[in-house]
């Protein structure tokens, strides 16, 4: 049975029309003769949403239990038995009510897609699973139901439904989206215009990597190898020298220029280890051309310009930037170089050959560093200078031997010396040797001219093997060497990066890293001119520096201690780059949390001004009509009316009372300046006294305390308010007939009150949530208070060093207990 196909419509946010335009598509399969059943449709009384599947056959939702209360979800095996060739399902990130066969509705399609039957279905970009964090972030708020991203990348299709930040406000304030009483707080908190801006950017972003998805697996089912330029991608080759940094930044001009283009650097290793770059310049590079938003990439590869073409063709790239030719117009009539050489193979892809300053001292200078020390060169002169009479005498007094075997004891000699001297003293060895044996050797003897052809032939040879011996025996040396130096640098490079990740502050961990390896007195990061961080005595001048290091046009690194060798520069060039960027991030995480507080305390404001804009209106609008219609001279009441007027009145001020009282308690609490007067009282007293304040509803509530209690130490006006509020809110989500209860007991040195609701309950994960102000989960309407009860309740009971926590209570509901150290005298 072949497997059915998911189409998804992804929208950014609530309210852009994905269900809608999900029944428009379900419309148009059933006009063409496909059989539609739809599964489940959240209409959320959306009259229009509503309309369109009026004509559609609609499979009935099934009831399930939990905790007392009941829920409909979609009837999954009904579904199955129905078998339609196509089930429109909503909201795919849905979690369904525990005792379903499965925990997601996501799972729930995956059997319907087994089953063979296509499915239609809707998810918003901030249930997706890699942006969840983003998302809170950007919103403030935890999204819980989450699908994976795997499931959405593996639909058939996905389309995205969009709008407008400002069309969707409007749609919202028209009340298109949600019910009235919840247009006001929803506009000033998730339904802000920077909210829906970003977040219609993270669908645009992760629709844009999808349809790339699709893209490479459509060009690599077809072998398409050409490049397709659906979108600018620039490649700039890094060979670790200093040039590269000078490629990178005219990459990341291209880049820029071309809105949208991606930046990525390359830099290709040689298979057979010939041609090692400098560790420390490339992880520089590395971490400039990330700095820059690009990325960075190394691939092996025996031929450097097929690989660089291979990797650009893989990566689909428009263009490569490289580096102008360093090399000597001889070594060019020998090899077009990587540069021509990717230039003809590139094909579609566009080559810019960059000039720098090293391409220039290249062609002025091209002598190859020395790849033995100087005291092995000058030795290997010395074993020329006196080796070579010195063979030259053995030779002529020894035994009688041939040219050939003259010329292979020479050939040895000349092999040693480049051992030992490399390749200086091997040229003068083999020109020397080849002077000697034709002097002392060849016939006529005595005399520079060779008679014989063969012997000519053969010093020809002499001389010729021994330059290309002795210029292999000093390449080998040389590379040996600077494998060395690129082991010493990575492994010195993989303890900093090691040193850094383990430290709690990277900036200073990596400083400190840098003085040990180096054995510095002191190292200075100085930005502007001030000292930025520093490990040992900062050095606040570079005058007074053994090393300045220039980082970028603000940071230098200040070494003080001793010089450094020309290579261990390059080393600390790469610590200077790490350091710029840890120097950043802790700059960023300290404006982070310095901006924590301030984004806190606006969303704090917004929420208030949401809530308390219903909240205060409401009694206000109450006590004010009483009043009024007692004054009202055209209506006279009875004595009952106006008591009922009067009681009326008095309860709205009441409310209004106990709403600016939590205000003002919960601002005292975030001020530190709430005064807390603990003394020894009976917790009957305490809890007789909350229940009086809640008037009837109070008297409803089933006390069991016992007598021989010992006293609880907390302040009478606190503990009042803590339980009137925590009572107060048992009572609200009580159900007919099952009144809360209080109940006492201690443990320890603690009293433990139980304030017990049989309601619905509040799931274990959302627990700490509703102790944020401004929460009130699980309403059905906006007019239960401003969420700040069980927030300040929280509050109040620290301060008087006790807590409060949730737990479920045996057969449904939710148990708040409320612990408090006994008195004195217990």
């Amino acid at each position: 049975m072949a497997r059915g196909e998911l189409r998804i419509f992804l929208g950014a946010a609530p309210g852009v029309g994905k269900t809608y335009t999900m029944l428009e598509e379900a419309h148009r399969r059933a006009e063409r003769g496909t059989e539609v059943v739809v599964g489940l449709v959240e209409t959320h009384g959306r009259k229009h949403t509503q309309a369109m599947i009026a004509d559609l056959e609609v499979v009935p939702r099934r009831t399930v239990g939990y905790r007392g209360a009941a829920f409909t979800e979609m009837d999954l095996d009904a579904l199955l038995a129905r078998r339609p060739e196509l089930a429109v399902v909503d909201e795919l990130a849905h979690t369904n009510v525990p005792g379903s066969r499965n925990a997601k509705r996501w799972q729930d399609v995956d059997e319907l897609l087994n089953a063979g039957i296509d499915v239609l279905t809707t998810v918003n970009i901030q249930h997706l699973e890699s942006l969840n964090d983003v998302v809170a972030q950007i919103t403030g708020a935890q999204q819980r139901e989450t699908v994976p991203d795997a499931v959405v990348r593996a639909a058939e299709q996905v389309e995205l439904v969009d709008m407008t930040p400002e069309a969707l406000r409007r749609r919202m304030a028209h009340g298109n989206i949600y019910q009235p009483e919840k247009i006001d707080a929803a506009l000033g908190n998730y339904f802000r215009t920077g909210n829906l801006t970003a977040l219609r950017e993270l669908a645009l972003l992760w629709l844009a990597d999808k349809v790339e998805e699709q893209l490479d697996k459509y060009r690599a089912e077809h072998r398409i190898s050409a490049t397709w330029e659906t979108r600018e991608r620039i490649v700039v080759a890094l060979t670790g020298g200093s040039e590269g940094d000078t490629l990178i930044r005219r990459a990341a001009r291209i880049a820029a220029r071309d809105k949208g283009a991606d930046l990525m650097a390359v830099h290709v290793t040689r298979n057979d280890g010939l041609a090692g770059a400098d560790p420390a310049v490339l992880a520089r590079q590395r971490v400039l051309v990330e700095s820059l938003g690009g990325t960075y990439h190394q691939v092996v590869g025996a031929d450097v310009p097929r690989a660089l073409i291979d990797f650009a063709g893989a990566v689909n790239a428009t263009q490569i930037v490289l580096g102008a030719s360093s090399r000597g117009k001889l070594a060019q009539l020998f090899s077009a170089g990587v540069g021509v050489t990717t230039t003809a193979m590139s094909g579609s892809i566009d080559v810019h050959l960059v000039t720098h300053e090293r391409a220039a001292q290249g062609r002025r200078k091209a002598r190859l560093p020395a790849a033995l020390s100087r005291r092995r060169r000058i030795a290997g002169f010395v074993v020329t200078a006196l080796g070579l009479p010195a063979l030259t005498a053995v030779l002529e007094v020894g035994p009688s031997l041939s040219l050939t075997n003259d010329i292979l004891v020479f050939l040895a000699a000349v092999v040693g010396v480049a051992l030992i001297g490399g390749l200086g003293p091997a040229l003068l060895a083999a020109v020397a040797g080849s002077l000697l044996l034709n002097w002392f050797f060849t016939p006529p003897f005595g005399r520079f001219t060779i008679a014989e052809v063969d012997n000519l032939l053969a010093l020809a040879i002499f001389v010729v093997v021994a330059l290309a011996v002795s210029w292999v025996v000093d390449t080998a040396a040389r590379k040996t060497r600077q494998a060395a130096e690129a082991s010493a640098d990575a492994q010195t490079l993989a303890t900093v990066a090691g040193g850094v990740l383990r430290g709690e502050r990277p900036l200073i961990a990596l400083l400190e890293r840098l003085r040990e390896t180096f054995t510095l007195d002191s190292v200075t990061l100085l930005d502007r001119g001030a000292v930025a961080a520093h490990v040992g005595e900062a050095c606040t001048v570079p005058r007074d520096a053994d090393v300045e290091v220039k980082v970028d046009d603000n940071l230098t690194m200040l070494l003080r201690g001793h010089p450094l060798e020309a290579s261990d520069r390059r080393i600390v060039e790469a610590f200077a780059a790490q350091a710029t960027v840890a120097l950043r991030q802790e700059r960023l995480a300290a404006e982070a949390a310095t901006a924590k507080p301030l984004a806190e305390a606006d969303r704090m404001r917004t929420a208030l001004l949401a809530a308390v804009s219903h909240d205060l209106r409401t009694p206000l609008a109450s006590a004010k009509a009483a009043v009024a219609g007692l004054r009202s001279e055209e209506v006279h009441f009875g004595e009952e009316d106006r008591r009922e007027l009067l009681a009326t009145a008095d309860e709205s001020l009441d409310r209004l009372v106990r709403l600016v009282t939590n205000l003002l308690d919960m601002s005292r609490l975030q001020a530190g300046a709430l005064g807390v007067n603990a003394v020894d009282l009976g917790a009957d007293d305490a809890v007789a006294r909350a229940l009086d304040e809640l008037g009837p509803e109070g008297r409803t509530v089933a006390v069991h305390i016992a007598d021989d209690l010992p006293p609880v130490h907390a302040d009478p006006g606190l503990l009042e308010q803590i339980l009137i509020n925590l009572v107060a809110n048992a009572l609200r989500y009580s159900p007919a007939g099952a009144s809360p209860a209080v109940t006492a007991s201690t443990l320890g040195g603690t009293l433990e009150l139980r304030i017990i609701d049989h309601g619905p309950g509040i799931p274990e994960d959302r627990w700490d949530d509703v102790f944020l102000p401004f929460q009130r989960l699980g309403d059905r309407d906006n007019h239960t208070g401003v969420g700040l009860g069980l927030a300040l309740s929280r509050g109040l009971t620290e301060a008087m060093g006790g807590t409060l926590v949730p737990e479920h209570t045996p057969g449904g509901g939710l148990t708040m207990i409320l612990t408090l150290p006994t008195g004195n005298g217990a």
